[in-house]
């Protein structure tokens, strides 16, 4: 009897052992990892050396080789985080790049050409399924049919893209998300940034490359939440705005996560929408910080710092609507900011950085229209910035859209400045007239632009059409006198560059501006190439 409960208590013990030493081995033998960028279909930088990494255990081998001939051998941290460099071949495909240590990772159709990033709020993150539904005003509907037989018959797979999650991290940069590659073809394109796809379409007529998209947007945030907290904490300008953010919510994560919270403010709002009978838009609960999208550095914290440092031609921005109404005067300065951070953050030099300058679109009331004004003028201001470039699109919004469908010329007129630039294409003019400086003579004030082009010209876009020149008055043309109320005022064009500008119900004129308003119908001062001159304000 004693041998018998001996020897059961051995087997037991033996299987328990055996159990713990296949989870210890299973833990010590962890399977090599690659970050969720480097999957089937990705497009990769061409022509340069690029990173690629992962995780796995501490002090492994880690061999990555390509099927164009490159490889590299490295050997884990004690973090378990690891990072090879591969040369990269001449823009084609499809190839393959393999990893192995203790398992092997394939990642197949790879194709090398250039990466863009893709990058802002809702006119970036929608996808064209969003622009395929019925316009609010009937004379779009034009563009509808447009993208949807874009959607329809688009087939090009050397058009690739890949879209972060749109996540918030208030205190830690995130590393890895999950997500994968797509082309361009009717079961895929839906889901592909519009703003984006035509941007790389524009690029693929003039280009025989692969254009692969870096999605990493998210609608109706503002551009304080892109930027890092290392560059809020390092900016003497911008420190106060952070620590204050921080140190509000900390103090409300404090209180929500108590277990005694009652969202008072949230079930006072309720009550009234219920004893009004429920009409319009049901409150929402009080967000926790930790699920803010608007707050300092949450996107660069959950959304860059997931895909740096992987190697991108330049990006591409679509934001600014939602600082219309906060600080937009401080707008030049944040943006900036964000930018030369990013440069930073990649390593990679002053890589090229185009924006648009936000399309028409009536506003609320008056703050948020000369506010819309306001963020296109810093938008401007900021080309100051190296190797930069700005798409100018008020010409071609929507009254009652803030989404307008005509992504096609906002995707053409980006795509102008990065094929002049970075493909050495032959470009007649990238952008409609600059601001550049002014004069005052007497009553009248001579303004003298950049980027004429062959010359300035009176206009009218209509829809995809080409600009042509009219023959009617310059339009939304303001001067300031010496009382700073700002009057409406005549214009003319008066050689290739320069216009004069005047009021008969201003002597002493101090500043000029133009198309200021959300929604500048009508303006009409262009360049001869048909591309609109950019919304400025001549005050400092």
């Amino acid at each position: 009897m004693n041998l018998s409960c001996n020897r059961y208590r051995f087997f037991k013990s033996w299987a328990l052992l055996s159990i713990l030493f296949f989870c210890f081995t299973q833990l010590l033998f962890a399977d090599v990892k690659v970050h969720a960028l480097f999957s089937d279909h990705m497009v990769i930088q061409r022509e340069t050396v690029i990173p690629i990494w992962g995780w796995a255990d501490a002090n492994e081998i880690i061999t990555i080789e390509t099927s164009w001939g490159e490889s590299d051998q490295v050997v884990t941290n004690s973090d378990g985080t690891w990072r090879a460099n591969l040369k990269t071949p001449e823009a084609g495909g499809p190839y393959k790049i393999t990893i192995s240590s203790k398992n092997t990772i394939e990642i197949n159709d790879v194709l090398s050409g250039d990466v863009w990033l893709c990058t802002g709020q809702s006119n970036m993150d929608f996808d064209m399924s969003k622009f395929l539904g019925d316009s609010r005003e009937s004379k779009y509907q034009s563009l509808v049919a447009f993208n949807r037989n874009e959607v329809a018959t688009a087939n090009d797979d050397w058009i690739r893209h890949i879209e972060v999650p749109q996540t918030t991290s208030l205190l830690e940069k995130k590393t890895n998300f999950t997500a994968d590659w797509r082309s361009v073809n009717p079961d895929q394109i839906k889901k592909i940034t519009a703003t984006g796809y035509y941007f790389a379409k524009e690029l693929r007529k003039h280009v025989n490359i692969p254009i692969g998209l870096l999605e990493c947007s998210w609608g109706g945030t503002r551009v304080q939440p892109w930027i890092s907290e290392a560059t809020y904490l390092e900016d003497e300008n911008m420190i106060d705005y952070f620590e204050a953010s921080r140190q509000k919510s900390k103090a409300q994560i404090e209180k929500m996560e108590a277990e005694d919270y009652v969202d008072t403010a949230y079930q006072n709002k309720l009550k009234i929408w219920e004893e009004k009978g429920k009409t319009g838009r049901a409150p929402k609960p009080t967000t926790n910080p930790k699920n803010d999208m608007q707050l300092p550095a949450t996107l660069h914290n959950g959304m860059i710092s997931s895909i740096v440092p992987f190697k991108i031609k330049g990006a591409i921005w679509y934001q600014g609507e939602s600082n219309a109404v906060f600080m937009n005067d401080e707008y030049e300065y944040y943006l900036t900011a964000m930018i030369n951070s990013w440069r930073a953050e990649w390593g990679q030099g002053d890589f090229p950085f185009y924006w648009a300058q936000l399309a028409g679109c009536v506003r609320a009331n008056d703050e948020a229209d000369k506010g819309w004004a306001s963020v296109n003028n810093q938008l401007r201001r900021t080309l100051k910035v190296p190797n930069t470039g700005m798409a100018v699109l008020y010409d071609i919004g929507e009254a009652k859209d803030i989404h307008p469908h005509n992504k096609m010329d906002a995707g053409k007129r980006l795509a102008l400045w990065a094929l002049q630039n970075d493909y050495n294409i032959k470009i007649d003019a990238v952008s409609g007239p600059l601001y550049k400086s002014y004069s005052i003579n007497g009553k009248k004030v001579e303004v003298e632009f950049n980027e004429v082009g062959s010359g300035l010209m009176v206009g009218h876009k209509n829809l995809l059409e080409a600009t042509i020149a009219v023959k009617e008055p310059l339009k939304w043309f303001e001067i300031q006198g010496e009382d700073g109320v700002w009057k409406p005022a005549k214009a003319k064009i008066t050689s290739n560059n320069t216009i004069e500008v005047w009021s008969k119900d201003v002597k002493h004129p101090k500043a000029v501006r133009y198309a200021w308003s959300g929604y500048p119908e009508g303006a009409n001062l262009y360049n001869k190439e048909g591309l609109p001159a950019a919304v400025f304000s001549t005050e400092n």
